[in-house]
């Protein structure tokens, strides 16, 4: 495996990386578990601080990390500084609210009169994330700020392409005081995440990839008997009833579903839309299309980024070419396209049959597929015909009817009136293929820690 910096924009290989060698490896696991025997002990109020410096480094240098992420992965420089913000508040938000959320809590005991009952919260040791190079910081920070507020450490294996901002991370926490060992970023390969995964010093895994690479390592958790989290891929379905503001969700369908190019798991990858409104939808939604211009990412002006990789291109176009074989339609938006950079050309997909197998893939990119529902109750139908069940979101003008209809919808995360909500105040995470767990709030601070029942009883009461 090869950790390799190329900026998508011009194709050059900036920085490479070597693979961490055993012995490297064996001296982060027992620093790891040095650090885990000193930081599990420390206060939350030391803890505390140690997020709030690390938010306060995010956004005192957000131009220096925002730079740094374009440059690695390409997204545009303005969602580059939004990605780091996010961090900083996910930071922020676990140095507010950790201590609170992680109280004992008080079990009403009525079987045996004087008995007593909590459930303590305890870390349990070294947490091992694998983490995706499409959020570089923001994937970080949301297993990071959660494990390090319960009293956990991790070690990190990022993504290959983004291995300038996975040191970058690693190099900020390191500025905040934290106990060295209780954060460190590796370079393995696959048969060194295997022989951590075994580690008996590490208690959980957390990945966030692609359903092959959580299929393994879920795998490899399971023979060592230890948790994992996933959060996989997804084909979240953007519904549009008869009522909604057809303009503002046509804008926002353009919006959600090329952002960061199309390259997100939570993006608006399946657009359905009722029959009343349907042609009108489709005209708005390509003519906000071809207003995207794609171009540096660094330049304010540019709002379609390329893709992360060559490699990615390739993929995608080759995937859409099974798709159209198959016997879906393609309409190609004819952008500008740059000279250089890993860009692709937004496209619209109609016409995918039920016998079309493209229904139920994942195209990572800006490649729309757009279905004709004949009412509301069809529109559900479609949206949960998918092995996926990351997010989702429902325009209409009778919000508590968008509400009623969410409840119908087999998925993680329903939105009503917006493609997504990422927030540092809302949890994260699917069902079906798209994995499970949650992240963000008390739900990922929960998920590595120990719920431990303590009870108290009167020696002399009845068994």
């Amino acid at each position: 495996m090869a950790y390799a910096s190329t900026n998508p924009y011009t194709e050059q290989q900036v920085m490479t990386f070597p693979n961490t060698t055993d012995v490297e490896l064996e001296a982060a696991l027992n620093g790891a578990d040095a650090a885990f025997r000193e930081w599990k002990n420390t206060t939350f109020a030391q803890r505390a601080r140690i997020l709030q410096t690390a938010a306060d480094i995010l956004r005192a240098n957000i131009d220096e990390y925002a730079r740094l992420l374009t440059l690695e992965m390409g997204k545009l420089f303005s969602e580059a500084k939004a990605e780091t913000e996010l961090s900083a508040q996910i930071f922020e938000y676990y140095a507010v609210n950790a201590e609170r959320q992680l109280q004992p809590e008080v079990l009403p005991v009525t079987s045996n009169k004087g008995n007593r009952a909590r459930i303590e919260f305890a870390p349990q040791g070294i947490i091992l994330a694998v983490e995706p190079w499409n959020f570089p910081y923001y994937q970080i920070a949301r297993i990071v700020a959660p494990q390090l507020a319960a009293g956990n450490v991790v070690l990190l294996k990022h993504a290959s392409n983004v291995p300038q901002c996975a040191a970058k991370m690693a190099t900020m926490l390191s500025q905040t005081g934290l106990v060295q060992g209780a954060f460190q970023n590796l370079y393995p390969t696959h048969e060194q995440l295997a022989k951590i995964i075994a580690d008996p010093r590490v208690r959980g895994v957390a990945l966030t990839g692609s359903e092959g690479a959580g299929a393994i390592v879920a795998a490899q958790a399971g023979a060592a008997l230890k948790k994992c989290t996933l959060e996989l891929g997804g084909a979240d379905a953007f519904i549009v009833l008869n009522d909604a503001d057809i303009e503002k969700a046509a804008k926002w369908a353009v919006f959600g579903r090329h952002w960061n190019a199309g390259q997100v798991c939570v993006s608006a990858k399946r657009i359905i839309v009722e029959d009343g409104v349907y042609d009108r939808f489709l005209k708005l939604y390509r003519e906000g299309i071809q207003q995207l211009r794609m171009g540096d990412p660094m330049d304010a002006a540019t709002t379609l980024a390329p893709l992360s990789s060559r490699s990615a291109v390739t993929g995608l176009q080759q995937q859409l070419d099974e798709a159209i074989k198959l016997g879906a339609h393609a309409e190609e938006i004819a952008l500008d396209m740059p000279a250089q950079g890993c860009f692709f050309r937004p496209v619209i997909l109609t016409n995918i049959q039920q016998d079309n197998p493209a229904r139920h893939w994942e195209f990572f990119g800006p490649v729309s597929s757009v279905y004709r529902a004949k009412d509301a109750a069809h529109a559900i139908e479609i949206a949960n015909d998918t092995p996926y069940g990351l997010g989702g979101s429902i325009f209409t003008a009778d919000e508590e009817r968008g509400a009623q209809l969410a409840q119908q919808i087999d998925t993680g995360m329903v939105f009503i009136n917006h493609p997504t909500m990422v927030k540092a105040d809302l949890p994260f995470g699917g069902v079906k293929r798209s994995g499970f767990g949650r992240e963000l709030l008390d739900l990922g601070l929960k998920e590595f820690v120990n719920a431990k029942l303590v009870s108290i009883a009167d020696i002399d009461a009845e068994f």
